[in-house]
């Protein structure tokens, strides 16, 4: 019988997942540890998005386990995760864009009992000075915003859950190049803060450079992984994912 480590927070072990007849995941197993950054790096349609779907309860899972601080997460509801301490911003960003920041916020912190709390109130300054761009925008709705700042705000949302992991699916998408580096430096940031990040990135380059270990995914099973680094150096990830350079 496997041994959970009580280290590993995620424990992933032979996913598969299907759109209907189509199967998106072939079996995979990965794990996140506490306090890293993982990655999953592939082409599109490799399965990134569909595996952070299945983390967080989105898409059902056909076989195989999930399992996260120790806990059978299996078949559990997406609300319930996010009480465990998972949060996501997922990709496309989600915000609504009919609210104002602040009440994009105030739902991300929708499930905490704490919500009126100053524990609360912390959380909202924390994310206010990760993202200052957001406290000049609390009163404006979401989606009268750049592309830039709804990230942050899709971040800053997912960060007022208090999450223990966090899932972040392409933040870097649509981005201009000087807001991609800043985007990267406040999720190194929000590691650093204690925050463990599993991230999918179509920007491989920058991904690897953050990251503790990654995955490559290719057609929906896991050909490669090792640390970051390495895989930044490694000539078949190079040649693959970033234009051999």
């Amino acid at each position: 019988m496997t041994r959970w480590r009580s280290e590993v927070l995620l424990e992933v072990k032979d996913l598969q997942v299907f759109y209907g007849r189509i199967q998106a995941i072939r079996g995979i197993s990965f794990s996140v540890a506490e306090g890293e950054i993982v990655t999953l790096i592939g082409a599109n349609g490799a399965g990134k998005t569909t595996t952070m779907k299945t983390m967080s309860g989105v898409r059902p899972v056909a076989a195989g386990s999930v399992r996260f601080d120790g806990k059978d997460i299996t078949k559990m509801a997406s609300h319930k995760r996010v009480e465990l301490g998972i949060g996501q911003a997922p990709e496309g960003r989600g915000i609504f864009p009919g609210m104002t920041v602040r009440e994009n916020l105030d739902m991300g912190m929708y499930l905490r009992k704490d919500r009126k709390s100053g524990a609360a109130a912390a959380d909202l300054e924390r994310v206010l000075i990760l993202f200052p761009r957001l406290r000049e925008r609390i009163n404006q709705a979401g989606g009268s915003m750049s592309g830039g700042e709804q990230q942050m705000l899709a971040i800053a949302r997912a960060l007022m859950g208090r999450p223990r992991l966090l899932l972040l699916d392409e933040p870097s998408m649509g981005l201009a190049p000087m807001l991609i580096n800043q985007i990267f430096r406040i999720i190194s940031e929000i590691n650093a803060q204690g925050t463990t990040v599993l991230l999918v990135e179509q920007n491989a380059a920058k991904a690897l450079k953050i990251a503790t270990r990654a995955y490559v995914l290719e057609s929906g099973e896991i050909v490669k992984t090792g640390k970051g680094s390495d895989l930044l150096n490694d000539s078949a990830v190079r040649d693959a994912y970033l234009g051999g350079k």
